[in-house]
């Protein structure tokens, strides 16, 4: 049974995100909070005679959270459950759809941003590719052109924002391949289908792909190859 845990201060979203997620997941059980503290209080537990709070490992799947709820602080909430709770899976669902603040999210560790415009399908769907193991970002902001972002040269993604299209020739061609489909927006079983190889070797792949390229994320590597042209280097 999937357990997904809702910390939202707007009790009319709750019940509706709750309403998307029992239809496309009709065994799930749900807990809910309306601020920070209530969200990580019911999260952790405290082990009476250490007085060391630690993470309830017994099978949270997911944490929907958001950004502007009483005690977040916008992204400073997110860094605070990404420290106390570091292997717990987030979406950040947010009225806020600023470009800047979607990727900033992303790369303060949340599997994925779903804004609270999107749609029951689309809200769904983002929730079942992230419970699946992909991220998700709206299609919209992988469309949009990456600005130059002033940084040293390092070399890498995290320095630049972008690939030097140089750097493709150190992926092989299969590599290329998932990465041109990881720019479409497709999850590794998307990837695989497509591609006719196992969801593992995908999984092996995109590793292999962040690693290559310097990227700190999935993200990160797709948002920078999303103005590549592929054909050149898929043609033979």
């Amino acid at each position: 049974m999937l357990k997904i845990f809702i910390a939202d201060d707007h009790p009319l979203f709750r019940d509706a995100i709750i309403s998307v997620i029992r239809e496309r997941f009709p065994q799930t059980h749900i807990a809910e909070a309306d601020d920070l503290p209530s969200a990580l209080a019911s999260l952790l537990h405290t082990e009476a005679e250490t007085n060391i709070a630690v993470a309830e490992n017994d099978g949270w799947d997911l944490l929907l959270l958001d950004l502007n709820m009483p005690g977040m602080d916008g992204l400073n909430g997110l860094i605070q459950v990404r420290n106390a709770l570091p292997d717990m899976t987030v979406i950040v669902v947010s009225a806020e759809v600023e470009r800047q603040t979607i990727l900033q999210a992303m790369n303060f560790g949340a599997a994925g941003y779903i804004p609270k415009s999107s749609s029951r399908t689309q809200m769904a769907d983002a929730i079942e590719k992230v419970l699946a193991g992909d991220v998700y970002v709206p299609a919209e902001i992988l469309r949009q052109a990456t600005p130059p972002i002033a940084a040293a040269n390092t070399g890498s993604i995290a320095a630049t924002s972008q690939i030097n299209p140089s750097t493709l020739h150190a992926l092989t061609r299969k590599q290329l391949q998932v990465l041109e489909r990881m720019t479409r927006g497709e999850s590794n079983k998307q990837i695989a289908h497509h591609l006719n190889i196992a969801e593992t070797t995908v999984k092996t792949h995109v590793s292999a792909i962040l690693r290559l390229l310097g990227a700190q994320n999935r993200v990160q590597a797709i948002l920078a190859a999303k103005q590549l042209d592929f054909t050149p280097y898929l043609r033979h």
